[in-house]
């Protein structure tokens, strides 16, 4: 499955609104910011439409994104107590 690593590099100030609502959908909010998303047509499409403001590499062969259950932080199943 391939990856795409989307860096917004220039500002959407003066933009018209579609670009903006596009950046939002990809999950961009401000310049610098990193998302990673899944390639699919669909967000190549919203590529197309904000390739002006963003750069897009690829990560080849990298793992889906972690569900709430597998990423490291998480706490253990609960216990059940002991009754006295």
């Amino acid at each position: 499955m391939t990856r795409l690593v989307i860096k917004q590099h220039r500002s959407s100030i003066g933009e018209k609104i579609n670009a903006r609502r596009t950046l939002a959908a990809l999950g961009l909010r401000r310049t610098g910011q990193i998302v990673e998303q899944t390639d699919s047509p669909a967000v190549r499409g919203m590529l197309r439409r904000v390739g002006h403001l963003v750069e897009v590499t690829d990560q080849v062969g990298a793992s889906p994104p972690p569900t709430p259950t597998d990423q490291a932080g998480a706490s253990p199943p609960p216990t059940p107590r002991e009754s006295k």
